[in-house]
């Protein structure tokens, strides 16, 4: 006897996390591309202290 999953959700297969990921991180490069050090860790301290 098969038995099916009852906690199944309904997902939409368009997400793709990897590609989310990717987009992301290629985002931040291009905002600190040319940064000092210094520069790098401030504006990175300034977007962490926005959430």
């Amino acid at each position: 006897m098969k038995t099916k999953a009852k906690n199944k959700k309904n997902v939409s297969t368009d997400f793709d996390p990897v590609k989310m990921m990717r987009d992301i991180r290629d985002k931040l490069t291009r905002e600190i591309m040319g940064m000092t050090y210094e520069q790098e860790k401030a504006y990175l301290k300034k977007l962490l202290a926005k959430d």
